[in-house]
């Protein structure tokens, strides 16, 4: 476990070519107000949880019958696509279009489910350690599956180049130099997720973990956060110590590449940080933590226990708040009101 202090908080942007993220969830809302399967999920209140106060979790399980947060992401930029097109769209929206990724998860199968409504492809880049049973769930939401690299990273590139040669959409959810419109907005929809959460809640959170990958779901949370409740949140964003990506780039005040063995956390197990994020986070977040797989693994078993099932990755943040060395350094006491996101059903 390593905590460190954001200095820049409050402060301008890390990355003055990129934007920070968006904060417009009335332009989600009335997107998503038009799709029949999209509606609230749940905020789940539990007391004496923690070791000091009580713990509201944003359950993400069921969104949208995905299974996650992901897919507020990928479908609502295609959605928005299609929109973007006629003002009802319709199955055959998007016919002609094709999208690409890569992925390891959640992200392809937004993407893959958000093409098939309304008619676009998607082919969906996963590396040799992605297993056999997400690319079966890739084919039955209609997506195709192409193995490629040995890491996400390399994957990764197979699908910008993919991109390039066959003139297809690529729809990462990270964001890099001159790619940032499309990340741009599929942050944009994860604010439909924080902002159901803020109104769910009885009142402002004291303390708000937020896991993080690329730092997708941890940006557009702590910005709308940050634009609603202001500063009286404490907000610590949560990364494995294989994969500190955004800690590594707040020290140094730039992106970092950083390395380190695979981690259980696979879905953050991100070397790299998207720079909308990382924007964002030096800007809204106090804290920066990693921990260790075993330090997220012990609490999996107390998490499912209290109906709290989930992966080591969709638990990640519960895990940190559960650390009693962490609640003595973010000084958490009985009064303490903390808000955690459920981001993942378990597998």
């Amino acid at each position: 476990m390593r905590l460190v202090k954001n200095t820049d908080r409050g402060k301008n942007k890390i990355i003055e070519s990129a934007p920070f993220p968006s904060t417009d969830v009335d332009k989600v809302y009335s997107l998503l107000k038009k799709c029949p399967i999209s509606s609230k999920t749940p905020l789940l209140e539990l007391e004496n949880f923690l070791p000091h106060g009580n713990l509201w979790v944003k359950d993400e399980r069921e969104r949208m019958g995905l299974g996650s947060f992901k897919a507020l992401g990928a479908a609502y930029v295609i959605a928005s696509h299609a929109q973007d097109l006629t003002e009802n769209p319709c199955s055959t929206t998007l016919e002609g279009k094709t999208y690409v990724t890569a992925s390891a998860g959640n992200h392809g199968l937004s993407l893959a489910a958000g093409a098939k409504i309304f008619g676009a492809k998607a082919f969906v880049f996963i590396s040799e350690t992605v297993p056999d049973s997400f690319s079966d769930r890739l084919r039955e939401k209609g997506a195709v599956p192409v193995r490629e690299g040995s890491d996400y990273a390399a994957s990764m590139s197979a699908a910008l180049e993919a991109a390039k040669e066959n003139g297809w959409i690529l729809l990462s959810d990270s964001s890099w130099e001159n790619y940032t419109d499309t990340p741009l907005k599929l942050m944009e929809g994860y604010l439909q997720m924080a902002d159901e959460a803020i109104s769910q809640c009885k009142s402002k959170a004291t303390h708000v973990f937020l896991q993080a990958g690329v730092g997708g779901l941890a940006g557009a949370v702590a910005a709308h956060i940050r634009k609603i409740w202001g500063d009286t949140p404490v907000i610590t964003v949560v990364e494995p110590s294989a994969a500190p990506a955004l800690q590594a780039s707040i020290e140094v005040g730039k992106p970092v590449l950083t390395e380190g063995p695979d981690s259980i956390m696979g879905r953050l197990d991100c070397k790299e940080p998207s720079f909308i994020a990382l924007n964002g986070l030096a800007r809204d977040a106090d804290f920066f933590l990693t921990l260790n797989d075993d330090e997220v693994s012990n609490n999996l078993e107390i998490m499912s226990n209290s109906n709290l099932a989930t992966t080591a990755s969709g638990g990640a943040g519960i895990a940190a708040a559960m650390n009693d060395e962490v609640s003595r350094l973010l000084k958490m006491n009985s009064d303490s009101k903390t808000l955690c996101f459920l981001s993942e059903v378990a597998e």
